[in-house]
């Protein structure tokens, strides 16, 4: 087990205080030592905002919108952070539109940071008209990109809470005090936990002991790095599974050594929710869940597409699709990430495919996000790679070719009785 991340949260607004940010730094370099003396590698720290209207302020936010950007990368860089996000836009905020509508150029000025937009929650209901934004963005960004890959950069986010340690979802709530929280990347605990297993009694078992050992272990070095300081909060540690594209740290691979034959085949949708169960019985375990609060974070099981080696393979043998992963969806956690598409799917479309995980996201109170990838260039069953550490060899994915027109394309928000 690897952590993905050390991400820092603080009540950044323009304009920028250098000093804010150094002091996230420096929080985030201790808790990384502290970390890595204990014999874990962390391979990023990162900074998060608040939500990015938040972050602006009053005024014509959109025409600063870029010019902050450039400075908050500038200057996160120069702290050390590896990546720094602007949290998630809400698009029910009156100038949302404008501020989405500078997210590719956000993007294209910048080398560490990313942007989200939140398109519906359990309070407000689904933003119809925010999810066709979103795949308005989706569409410019991927055509503007080399081979699409701005797009690992910006996600539609819905129902998600503050602080999931993840990008790019992470966003601070604007308190006044810091806050830390960890993800990880512990799909090969899963590996290693079903390898010769002869029950599924056993595997959870298993799982739930070495997951809960190696989390408890953390939020513990995490806790005593930050000692009695009331500046900062410890948020806690997703247990989110997350992949690594080597099949030894492929979450894909545990499903298979259960005994599925492929993922993707009938019974992939029962061993999801098996596995979401031992993230369950691991949360409820802890102190965490005596306190009466929520599960932290996403701590649900992930499925992105292109970070996984096992998946990549499976998406490239046309074993599942967008259809199956938005299935999956229901019982495990994240939603749809990092899935390759053709490169002429119509922002129609990807917007169609967002208001989807976003109705998946609010019926089911969880917190879902899609970040989509339209490769240009490339049709359905296209090879694509790209030279990124994070990201295996698939191929694209199929859509239907079809958006949505009529009541459902003119229609604003809506708020479901739940």
């Amino acid at each position: 087990m690897k952590i993905r991340a050390v991400t820092v949260g603080a009540p950044v607004s323009a304009p920028l205080d250098v000093r804010l940010i150094g002091r996230a730094a420096g929080i985030a370099t201790s808790v990384a030592e502290a970390l890595a003396g204990a014999g874990y590698e962390v391979q990023t720290v990162r900074l998060a905002t608040p939500p990015l209207e938040r972050v602006l302020g009053e005024g014509d936010a959109a025409k600063r919108c870029v010019q902050v950007a450039v400075e908050l990368d500038s200057l996160s860089q120069e702290a050390g952070f590896g990546y720094v996000t602007l949290g998630a836009l809400d698009t029910f905020a009156n100038d949302s539109k404008m501020l989405l509508e500078a997210v590719p150029e956000v993007i294209a000025s910048t080398q560490t940071v990313f942007c989200a937009a939140s398109v519906g929650s359990r309070r407000q209901g689904i933003n119809l008209g925010g999810a066709r934004a979103c795949g308005e963005l989706v569409a410019r960004v991927g055509a503007q990109t080399e081979d699409g890959f701005g797009n690992l950069r910006f996600a539609a986010l819905a129902n998600c809470s503050p602080h999931i340690p993840f990008f790019p979802a992470a966003y601070h709530d604007g308190g006044d005090r810091l806050t830390v929280g960890i993800a990880l990347e512990a799909a090969d605990v899963a590996v290693e936990a079903f390898e010769g297993a002869g029950t599924l009694q056993e595997a959870q078992e298993r799982l739930c002991r070495r997951l809960a050992g190696a989390t408890a272990e953390v939020e513990l070095r995490v806790r005593q790095a930050i000692g009695v300081r009331r500046d900062v909060e410890v948020t806690g540690v997703d247990l989110s599974l997350a992949p690594f594209p080597a099949d030894d740290r492929s979450i894909a691979h545990a499903f298979e050594r259960l005994g599925l034959p492929a993922f993707g085949a009938h019974g992939t949708l029962f061993t999801a929710s098996f596995l979401t169960g031992c993230l369950q019985q691991v949360w409820e375990s802890t102190s965490g869940q005596a306190r009466g609060e929520k599960r932290f974070g996403f701590s649900g099981l992930m499925l992105p597409v292109l970070e996984d080696s096992v998946l990549a393979a499976r998406a490239a043998e046309g074993r599942f699709g967008v259809d199956s992963l938005l299935l999956y969806s229901a019982v495990c956690g994240l939603g749809l990430d990092t899935v390759p598409l053709p490169g002429d799917t119509s922002p129609e479309e990807l917007g169609a495919i967002i208001l989807d995980m976003a109705a998946l996201a609010v019926r089911l109170d969880k917190p879902l996000t899609a970040r989509l990838f339209p490769v240009p260039g490339k049709r359905a069953g296209d090879p694509v790679s790209w030279d990124f550490a994070f990201f295996a060899p698939s191929r694209v994915l199929p859509v239907r070719g079809m958006g949505l027109g009529g009541v459902l394309a003119a229609t604003a928000a809506y708020n479901p009785a739940l």
